[in-house]
């Protein structure tokens, strides 16, 4: 391989499943295309590790089709999706200088090379740096293997955790997945299931041998209201899938913001205070229903109504057993919420009685 090309950073996206995946990967990627321009003349190489190469056909990315072996191998010995990230993320770097590892469910703020920059040898890159290890004494993580961790001198309560959304390493360093790998495979049985179980195995086989460095200004890892932030892109899809690259599609990326679409603040207290007329357990519901009614000026922002509605419903179904479709009916139709919602109630009723069938 020419040095030349061995040096490239490379930017690494591992996406496959449902649709709504494919949709995460290309608005990143689309979005890293946009800023990039900030930085004329800096090489950036992207690679797509993906089970669909379709949802990628015209944007400038070097596709590796994965099939459902490779995949169960990667994920062996307990199946766990997430060892995935860290395995083709070391085998990217035996063939390149830098590489970078980005979750699908994220965009750039500015230029990529930014996120380059900051991928030195003696350091690691997370998404974000978050608490120390002492802080979540009630997660599985901690009760299940505090004591072997600190037997083994491989952790304490000090241990910073790291938001693995983004994992940017130089060649020189990527001992440290092998590391991280064979620790998920031997504490995957004590984790009881912990989601965030990949991310924490990094931060272990990381601590005190690696710097850490974050990238929360240059990314955003919309993790949290996911729903809100994939109805805004699936808006900005709609309008500009046939041509994702073209100078309208670019200028748009900007206008998918990362920002939760919330009314201004007037709004939110009046919509506060029509909701104290409903029963306590309603509240919250309510005030999320017009939350997506409001008429935001930004057309991504407005995508977020259906969003938003089904997030009411989430949310009062987890606090409050639900709603019935009669309960709802009534809810809806009591004068306070009624009058506030206008002409957009017979709208969000038929939204959540569809969604409330399904």
């Amino acid at each position: 391989m020419p040095r030349s090309h061995y040096e490239t950073p490379q930017l690494i996206y591992l996406a496959f499943g449902p649709a709504t995946y494919h949709q995460e990967a290309c608005f990143s990627i689309v979005s890293a295309l946009a800023h990039l321009r900030s930085t004329p003349g800096q090489a950036l190489q992207i690679q797509v590790y993906t089970d669909d190469p379709k949802p990628y056909e015209g944007l400038p990315v070097t596709l590796h089709l994965l099939d459902e072996q490779t995949r169960r191998r990667w994920n062996e010995p307990h199946g766990y999706h997430f060892r995935s990230k860290h395995v083709v993320l070391r085998e990217v770097l035996t063939r390149h200088a830098r590489a970078i590892l980005i979750d699908t469910d994220t965009f750039f703020r500015t230029s990529p090379m930014e996120l380059v920059h900051r991928v030195q040898a003696g350091s690691l890159l997370c998404n974000m740096i978050k608490g120390r290890y002492d802080q979540h004494t009630h997660c599985p993580l901690y009760v299940n293997l505090k004591a072997s961790l600190e037997q083994r001198g491989l952790a304490d309560g000090s241990m910073p955790t790291v938001n693995s959304g983004v994992i940017g390493l130089t060649d020189q360093d990527a001992s440290v997945l092998d590391r991280s790998i064979a620790l998920m495979d031997e504490y995957y049985p004590q984790a009881d299931g912990a989601y965030t179980l990949e991310e924490f195995c990094l931060a272990v086989a990381a601590y005190r041998t690696l710097a850490l460095n974050e990238c929360t200004d240059v990314i955003h890892h919309y993790w949290s209201r996911k729903q809100l932030f994939r109805a805004k892109i699936q808006a900005w899809l709609r309008k500009h899938a046939a041509d994702p690259l073209s100078e309208a599609a670019l200028a748009d990326v900007d206008k998918v913001s990362d920002q939760l679409p919330r009314p201004p603040l007037l709004h939110r207290l009046s919509y506060k205070a029509m909701s104290l007329t409903l029963p306590s357990h309603q509240r919250q519901f309510a005030r999320e229903l017009l939350y997506g009614c409001y008429a935001y000026p930004n057309e991504f922002d407005r995508a977020s109504a259906s969003a938003w509605w089904d997030k009411a419903l989430e949310n009062i179904d987890q606090r409050h057993g639900g709603l019935s479709p009669e309960q709802l009916r009534r809810c809806l139709r009591q004068p306070g919420l009624r009058l506030t919602l206008g002409a957009r109630r017979e709208e969000v009723e038929r939204h959540l009685l569809a969604t409330r069938q399904h």
